[in-house]
């Protein structure tokens, strides 16, 4: 189990890590081939994939029927991923305004703030999973199993709900990319 979990962090770790090393090395080429200009326009494309990895949400709430949740997640993970590379490459390194670096830094924490929270979730399903194939295969009778997993199965139940702790982050990236949007629609 150890192992596994330590793959885990691993993934999640390199996820992160990945996306900041890939914004600055785009970002770099960008600069490098005198094509900075492309920056200014992979905002508005990174915020479009960031709102189009929500048809997750609307399909796990039923408003769309068709299709397989676990897919729409990882469209969701990879589309808001991608979407957060493109933000970060259009904020470039510049230190010239608060607000959307605020926004940034609200977009970096809710990325982390998912990563963080698959990776729990998917560590607490794989604890119980195997507690529950150990207590199995030693002759325990399946209402004893599932007495002995009761805090453990509530544990996992508890995890499936660490999105109430991830929606108000994202919010907090929404209203500072309006805010952002807005002083740019404001002073021009």
């Amino acid at each position: 189990m150890a192992a596994t979990v330590q793959r885990e962090i691993r993934v999640s770790v390199f996820y992160f890590l990945g996306l900041i090393l890939a914004a600055l090395a785009t970002d770099a080429v960008l600069h490098g081939f005198g094509l900075v200009w492309i920056g200014r326009w992979l905002g508005p494309l990174g915020l479009a994939l960031i709102l189009f990895s929500f048809v997750y949400s609307v399909r796990r709430r039923k408003f769309i029927t068709g299709g397989k949740i676990p897919s729409y997640l990882r469209f969701h993970e990879f589309a808001a991923w991608l979407g957060s590379l493109l933000v970060l490459v259009h904020s470039g390194i510049h230190f010239n305004a608060l607000i959307p670096w605020l926004a940034t830094l609200a977009m970096l924490v809710t990325t982390a703030s998912g990563l963080t929270g698959k990776f729990l979730l998917k560590s607490a399903q794989f604890r119980l999973k195997e507690q529950k194939a150990g207590l199995e295969t030693s002759g325990m009778t399946p209402e004893a199993v599932e007495a002995e997993l009761l805090s453990e199965a509530r544990m996992v139940e508890a995890m499936r709900k660490w999105r109430v702790l991830h929606l108000p982050i994202t919010l907090s990236f929404a209203l500072l990319a309006l805010a952002h949007l807005g002083s740019l629609w404001y002073f021009g």
